[in-house]
């Protein structure tokens, strides 16, 4: 991510009652200390992963993260009528060659891409018995998917979106167009315990058949998002309407994603309370709340987080001068019933 490349940041500020959106190994909400108190803490993967789902139910064309890379190449080779002993060596030779067992993330177009690899270099590779083998099939195989791999062929948001890094064929690689930061709440927050128990409908005796204990917390958080509009170019090519479309898709997405955690016991469906949205070309800064909100008189938080958030933004503009670049500033707020529909068109607009 260029620092002077052109960005749209996100400062977002989002109430949740009670609630687990994020769970550790034993089941608590996530937590860290910052400023010498507890937050609330959401990982930067969750996010991604609500957000990714959203575009998903938004219709957006999306890649497909799995393991069996083998599967999906050899259903498009049987396609092309391929013999068993082609596609035998395209599961031996070729498919080892880009992944070992790992979640790798293609798109749609790009696993005909790689198909289309195979078949053009298959006659090339040779029955690996030794080292050589291996490193000669090795060369022909990236050298292939290096010319096949194009710009074009990247038709999947998300990747574009969160990148993709493949060890075994780096030139298959994408460069994030987002950034992510784990969401904290902007307070102090201790984490609660619920004491449950159920009933067994055919007992005659009276007690519960079940009891057991759940932790929550309920918080405002403070979400950061860049994203980097010359590295989205850069991925998904420079067509003005598909990036217009890519950006107004990952707002909505943005605005609609809540991680899933809990949703069926504890329903925390709350869209964003306030939100300051800046479109620059300098470097991407982000609030650290270091200093924990406190509660105003009403017993909230959110007041004090907003506050806080709006000073801070206007000292990183005057601590960085020249260099902060600011070409718009939009602000959404619950309070004035702002429309997502009308902050993207002026986002839009400011790109």
């Amino acid at each position: 991510m260029k620092n002077f490349s052109k960005k749209i940041e996100f400062h977002i500020l989002q109430s949740f009652p009670v609630s687990c959106l994020n769970r550790d190994d034993v089941g608590s909400p996530k937590t860290a200390v910052i400023g010498g108190v507890t937050r609330a803490r959401v990982s930067s993967q969750c996010w991604k992963r609500a957000v990714r789902l959203s575009l998903h139910e938004l219709g957006v064309k999306l890649g497909l993260r799995t393991k069996k890379i083998e599967q999906k190449i050899i259903e498009l080779l049987i396609e092309k009528h391929l013999s068993q002993e082609e596609l035998e060596k395209c599961s031996k030779v070729f498919v080892p060659k880009i992944t070992d067992d790992t979640l790798v993330f293609l798109s749609k177009k790009e696993f005909g891409t790689l198909a289309d690899a195979y078949v053009e270099i298959k006659d090339e590779l040779v029955e690996e018995k030794n080292k050589e083998d291996r490193e000669k099939n090795k060369k022909i195989i990236k050298k292939a998917i290096k010319n096949n791999i194009k710009k074009e062929s990247m038709d999947a948001l998300d990747i574009a979106l969160f990148g993709r890094m493949i060890a075994m064929v780096t030139d298959m690689d994408v460069e994030a167009a987002s950034m992510f930061s784990h969401a904290i709440s902007t307070h102090k927050v201790s984490s609660e315990i619920d004491f449950f128990t159920a009933l067994d409908d055919l007992q005659d005796e009276q007690g519960s058949a079940h009891m057991g204990t759940s932790e929550y917390n309920s918080a405002t958080y403070y979400r950061y998002v860049c994203l980097d509009i010359e590295q989205l170019k850069d991925s998904l090519g420079d067509d003005e309407d598909q990036i217009k479309t890519a950006v107004s898709s990952f707002i909505k997405a943005l605005f609609l994603a809540v991680p899933s955690a809990k949703q069926n016991t504890m329903t925390a469906m709350c869209p964003w309370n306030y939100a300051k949205i800046l479109v620059r070309e300098g470097q991407p800064v982000q609030l650290s709340f270091e200093k924990p909100v406190v509660k105003d008189l009403n017993g909230g938080f959110l007041s004090g987080s907003i506050k806080t958030l709006n000073e801070s933004i206007n000292q990183f503009e005057n601590n960085f001068g020249s260099l902060y670049r600011k070409k718009a500033e939009i602000t959404f707020s619950q309070e004035n019933n702002d429309s997502i529909d009308n902050i993207i068109e002026r986002v839009l607009d400011a790109l």
